[in-house]
């Protein structure tokens, strides 16, 4: 939709449309006393069944959120609660007895925003760990544990971080966040996927023990629709554990919306007027359910996600969104196509400069870039012939050389990208010319197969040699599991970890399959 088009359908009408009054968009994010004037205390009954999180760690503070849902599943999406604001008390402590509480405040959770509450606590210290919990209407919370981002000048330090991405619900349980949760890891990257729309049936239903009403039967158009999916995923105890375990920054692929959209753009046939009110739906019920600051506010069918975190000297984290401002997918997917054309972009003129410019301004060890779909170049014809993805960043050739030019322009030395969607382990080198195999390697891609979807996978599938024949992918593997990787001044060492299935019980134990490390100052993958 052009700009001109989106003028028309301003952020009144889409507030109005989606019922979110100016009042409930501020007061939502309480984040101190004075900012709850006028919430009850009195809830049906303990309210805290969706768990608990933190998220975006800065040196000085965290974003924290939660969602009262005394019955999460409750089939109109406000989670059991009564349609009134109900103030919700914070604690933030040193040690995990709370006996040292450092901060104290209120939020008001609104019904307008399904009772979420997302402070921002300031005042902490840099590079600390520190304890969290929340109370409404005499409950007690579960305790997180969270940490603050160094100090901006500080050198040195490891960093523990975890990759996860593509939780489909039905097709397992999330035994892969029992594992990630129990590997300690100082920070989590969730890429997309967070929950999808389709309907869930006796068709899709692959996980074992477990049934859904018909009101699970019906792909996610609704406001009430998009929160009550958001509830059923967060039914998994091991995904409420993986997010008190330690802080996560989010970001979105298409299911959180709809299965490969691009801007206002359905590929079923939708007229992008009725789907920026679908997408509208869809990024509100996004913010009420993750750790996201007010920046991230949603206005009507739009949602400002692309966002930087620093970590001292060590990394400077770019979190893009590839869905939002992207040009339409082509229908030509061979080489030379309409995808070739210089003009089109899969960041958007506005996020692709700001990351430009962020690349060119980084003093940080590592620039990594935590994002959705594939960078590298992928010819999915294991013939003679080339064939591409237009949905990956192969469908925006013109936008990765801008990025991937500017990365040697700059001298950025320690490129790494995280990624997510395929559903599959990958690891690959990113190329100066990827139709030369033998020209500079110029960063690192590290794909993080996903939780939960296409059910227990194998080890190699039939896509396998599709990827392994482009000779920049290093490791392929078919099965669910997460990233986890170390950090430091020196070196990258990056683990994939699998479980063998997720469909018949949670019980399945985790088992390293490969392992990197990518030197600083040499880019790249060396088998460890």
């Amino acid at each position: 939709m052009s700009d001109d088009d989106r003028a028309g359908l301003d952020r009144r009408s889409f507030l109005g449309l989606t019922g979110v009054s100016a009042a409930a968009l501020v007061l939502g994010t309480g984040t101190s006393a004075s900012a709850a004037p006028g919430g009850e205390g009195r809830v049906p009954g303990d309210p805290f069944g969706l768990g608990v999180a933190s998220g975006d760690p800065e040196p000085d503070g965290v974003v924290l959120w939660t969602r009262l849902a005394p019955e999460p599943l409750a089939g109109d999406g406000h989670g059991g609660m009564p349609l009134r604001p109900v103030t919700v008390e914070y604690e933030v402590a040193e040690d995990e007895r709370f006996r040292r509480v450092v901060r104290r405040g209120r939020a008001l959770a609104s019904a307008e925003l399904a009772h979420s509450v997302h402070p921002e606590v300031r005042g902490l210290r840099p590079g600390r760990e520190y304890f969290y919990r929340f109370r409404a209407g005499g409950y007690l919370s579960p305790a997180g544990r969270t940490r603050t981002a160094p100090a901006p000048h500080q050198r040195g330090g490891t960093l523990s971080l975890a990759l996860a991405s593509c939780q489909a619900w039905y097709h397992g349980h999330f035994t892969a966040y029992r594992h990630l949760a129990a590997d300690d890891p100082d920070l989590v990257f969730f890429l997309g996927d967070y929950i999808y729309e389709y309907a869930i049936n006796a068709g899709n239903l692959w996980r074992q023990g477990v049934s859904v009403g018909p009101v699970h039967d019906a792909e996610t158009q609704t406001l009430e629709q998009y929160r009550l999916r958001y509830a059923l995923f967060k039914s998994d105890p091991h995904l409420r554990a993986a997010h008190a375990r330690a802080p996560w920054i989010v970001t979105w692929d298409d299911h959180e919306v709809q299965n490969n959209y691009a801007d206002a753009h359905s590929q079923y046939g939708i007229s992008p007027e009725d789907f920026e009110r679908r997408r509208a739906v869809a990024y509100r019920a996004y913010y009420e359910n993750l750790p996201l600051r007010r920046t991230s506010l949603p206005s009507g069918p739009d949602m400002r996600l692309y966002r930087r975190t620093p970590w001292g000297t060590l990394a400077d984290f770019h979190v893009l969104d590839t869905r939002q401002y992207r040009d339409n997918v082509p229908s030509d997917t061979t080489a030379g196509g309409e995808h070739t054309d210089p003009r089109r972009s899969i960041l958007g003129e506005a996020q692709e400069g700001w990351l430009l410019d962020g690349l060119r301004r980084s003093r940080a060890t590592w620039n990594v870039l935590a994002q959705q779909v594939v960078m590298a170049q992928i010819d999915r014809d294991t013939g003679p012939g080339r064939t591409f993805s237009m949905d990956q960043w192969d469908g925006f050739t013109a936008s990765r050389d801008r990025v991937l030019g500017a990365v040697q322009r700059e001298g950025v030395d320690n490129l790494v990208v995280f990624t997510g969607d395929i559903h599959r382990h990958v690891a690959a080198e990113l190329k100066a010319d990827f139709a030369d195999p033998s020209s500079r390697t110029i960063g690192t891609e590290l794909v993080t197969g996903s939780i939960g979807s296409d059910g227990d996978g194998a080890p190699t599938d039939g896509y396998a040699g599709l990827w392994l024949s482009n000779p920049h992918v290093r490791f392929y593997d078919g099965r669910r599991g997460y990233v986890h990787c170390r950090l430091d001044a020196t070196r990258l060492t990056s683990e994939f970890k699998v479980v063998d299935y997720i469909e018949r019980d949670d019980a399945a134990a985790v088992s390293t399959v490969a392992r990197f490390v990518t030197e600083a100052g040499n880019p790249g993958l060396r088998e460890a």
